[in-house]
């Protein structure tokens, strides 16, 4: 069973912080004896970071994101989250630890169209209790939490509310995704490609407000995207292929974590 500690906890023989997220000579390929998708020495990503990778289509950024939420383990090397090793940890540790500390916006956002709209935002609470304790201590319980965050992203229509997620608009529907994997105050939120079918000033907009529930909850942001014109948003960005050593891309998997 996975135990955590304090992120901020500093090592005791340093006196510094530990990163939020370690990656120490990582492989992973899809098939046994192919050239690796990904071949990355290090990557450390420090608590409270907005850092955003990019890379074209292919070139690993989801099988990326999939080690780091812990949805599938290299074949060699290290993922350390919080301070724990996910490479060696059983499947459903990691499914538990994943529900408890990290929040996922997927690309094509994968609302649950026969739950309504506060269902689907409160329906990472149902999986974890940890999430459920920090909706009660920041807003009562998750029904408030939800409506907060809901309200924060411009959604505050009680009529639209009411609405089928599959009525909602593009734009309707990713802020939707977005307080789903912001409920809970996870410590790290995880989007894949989260802003490809908006146009600019709607992708300006939307990461701004992503921004500001990431900075008031303390979460660490790990944003990917094809798209190199919003890393001038973010604290730090870096192209995959400047860490990558492997020499052939490979067709990537999107990100598939609960």
């Amino acid at each position: 069973m996975i135990g955590v500690e304090n992120p901020e906890q500093q090592d005791s023989a340093t006196g510094l912080i530990p990163p939020i997220i370690q990656l120490d000579s990582l492989t992973f390929s899809w098939a046994a004896g192919r050239e690796p998708l990904l071949d990355i020495e290090s990557l450390d990503i420090q608590a409270g970071e907005k850092l955003f990778i990019e890379g074209p289509s292919g070139s690993g950024k989801s099988t990326l994101l999939n080690l780091l939420a812990g949805v599938l383990v290299p074949q060699q090397g290290e993922v350390r989250i919080l301070e724990q090793g996910m490479t060696t940890t059983c499947s459903a540790d990691r499914d538990r630890f994943r529900a408890d500390h990290i929040g996922v916006i997927f690309q094509m956002f994968n609302l649950i169209p026969y739950l309504s709209i506060a269902e689907n935002v409160t329906l990472p609470c149902r999986f974890s209790a940890r999430k459920l304790n920090k909706t009660n201590e920041r807003s009562g319980g998750p029904s408030q939490e939800a409506s907060r965050l809901l309200s924060a992203l411009n959604l505050a229509d009680p009529e639209l509310l009411r609405r089928p997620v599959t009525e909602l608009s593009v734009g309707q529907q990713q802020r939707v995704a977005a307080a789903r994997a912001l409920i809970g105050a996870p410590d790290i939120v995880i989007a894949d490609e989260p802003t490809s079918s908006l146009d600019a000033g709607h992708r300006e907009a939307f990461i701004k407000l992503l921004f500001q529930e990431c900075e008031q909850a303390g979460t660490t942001l790990v944003f990917v995207s094809h798209d190199g014109s919003l890393a001038r948003f973010f604290d730090r960005s870096l192209a995959l292929q400047t860490i990558n050593r492997t020499r052939q891309p490979f067709e990537d998997m999107g990100v598939s974590a609960p």
